[in-house]
Order: C-alpha cells, then structure tokens, then sequence
C-alpha cells in the first residue's frame, strides 16, 4: 500500500508551479472567496492588486479591473489550478469545512495517484484541492504512472479528519500544478515538452499530462471545452499568467530554446521563471 508519510518532493522537481496570476472582475468577491473557501492569507495588497498564500508562500495573485469581459469557458486558458495539500487529513478537514459552510463543489474524483476535489470560484475559474497518494503507487509493473478517473471514497476520507477541524490552508501547501485548456493537444506537447521541458507523464483522450522529475503532472493540457480554440482574447477575465520555478540547468535549457524568461503558449497563456 506504500507507506502513508512518503511524498514527493516537489523542490526537487526541475520545473514546478511557484504562482498563478489570474484577472478577475470583482477583486473583493474573489479575493474574498480563496481566503474564506480555501483559507488562503492575504500577503500583499496594493491598488487593485492582492497576493495570497500561506503565512509563508505566495501562491495566487489577483489582479482587478471591472472592465474585463467575462471569461468565456470555451477558450483557451485555465482549467484549473489545483492547490495540494500536505495530508490526507487536511483534505478531509477542508471537505469538512465546505460541507458546513454550504460550499458546491463540483467533482470529486479518486486519480490513483491523488484524490482530488473541484469547485469553482465567483467567476468561474476552475479549482482543484488534492492530496497526493504515496509516489510508490503511482506507478504500474512497467514503470508507467497510472491515471483514472473513479469515484472518490468520501466516507473513508473523512475518517481521517480525525476529529479535527479546518483552520485555514496549511503551510506546506503549494499550487502542485496548473490544469490548461488548449486547442490542440499535439501541438500542446509540442510546446509543453519540447520547447519548455516537460515529460508527458500519461495522457488521457484529449488531454496530455506534463510532468518534470517524476512527478504525475505540474502542468495538464485538455480540448475537452477548447478544442481548436485560438488565442485567448486579452480583454477577457482569467488566467494571466503562470510562474514556474526551476533549477539552474533548467532555466538555461528553457531560456536558450525559448529566448528568455518570459514567454507564451500558443493560445496566448504567459508564463514567467521565478527569480
């Protein structure tokens, strides 16, 4: 069964998640949501600008203009940002807490190598909550990771709340990976695992999963609301922009290919390596 304590560690992985910058429309009602829902901390506010995260990390910075369009769930553009937490219990805890505060959530799907969560925010970005299993049974007799989708065993979770009940996101929790929408999976992996560095750790009909150092996924790409999507219209609300830590060889490698440390998908996501 593995041992229950074993983790990956993600500051190990070449490439992985740091921040996720998203454009939202009601600054207040948004920023409001990922720190009632998911207990995130505010660490910076400036103007129409808020950073969030841990009393330690910033994950998620929000941006506010009221004059963007909605987002358009057919475009290009974020799925979901998935945040991962550091146990079993505390996913139970936050299931817990959005059981009594009325929360909808839209999913709840057993992965094989996590168990994972979905809701949305006010303005219809896309959310995942998870926990990783142990990285021994990710794996099948050939070395492959496997993925599903299954029903998640909710009773069986929440045994392991223990009693204990939410107290805000916890530290050692992280953006674990960014879920995108594209408009085409072959020429995603073109950009995902050629030009930027990512192996494709499995792939699903429509979708390819990106990961970087063995891990199942930092990165995803689906056409399952996009397909044939093009540039994502810069006036619309959503994600802005992805930030991605990386080791020094990495960040050479990635640099060289793709002229510096900024640069975009080909639907017009942009991404940033972390100084």
């Amino acid at each position: 069964m593995g041992n229950p304590t074993e983790k990956f560690d993600m500051n190990a992985a070449p490439i992985r998640i740091d921040t996720v910058l998203l454009r939202v429309r009601d600054l207040d009602a948004v920023s409001s949501f990922y720190r009632d829902v998911l207990g995130l901390v505010p660490l910076a506010e400036a103007g129409s600008s808020v950073t969030l995260g841990t009393e330690e990390t910033p994950l998620l910075h929000l941006d506010g203009d009221p004059a963007l369009r909605p987002r358009d769930p057919r475009q290009a553009g974020l799925f979901h940002t998935a945040f991962l937490l550091p146990s079993r219990g505390d996913l139970a805890r936050w299931l817990g807490h959005v059981a009594e505060t009325g929360v909808r959530l839209q999913g709840a799907s057993d992965h094989i190598v996590s168990e994972a969560l979905y809701l949305a925010d006010p303005e219809g970005n896309g959310i995942e909550v998870y926990v990783d299993r142990p990285p021994s049974q990710w794996r099948d007799r050939a070395g492959d990771i496997r993925m599903a989708t299954d029903p998640l065993d909710l009773q069986d979770l929440m045994r392991t709340a223990q009693g204990r009940t939410w107290t805000g996101f916890p530290i050692g929790g992280i953006v674990g990976h960014v879920h995108l929408q594209v408009g085409d999976t072959k020429e995603a992996d073109r950009f995902y695992r050629d030009a930027l560095g990512f192996d494709i750790a499995a792939t699903y009909p429509g979708a390819s999963f990106y990961g970087s150092g063995g891990y199942h996924h930092q990165l995803a790409g689906n056409i399952w609301n996009s397909r044939q999507a093009g540039t994502r219209d810069a006036s619309e609300a959503g994600l802005s922009e992805i930030t991605l830590g990386v080791d020094p060889t990495a960040r050479q490698a990635i640099t060289q290919r793709l002229g510096g440390d900024r640069f975009s998908d080909p639907w017009g996501t942009a991404f940033a390596l972390a100084q």
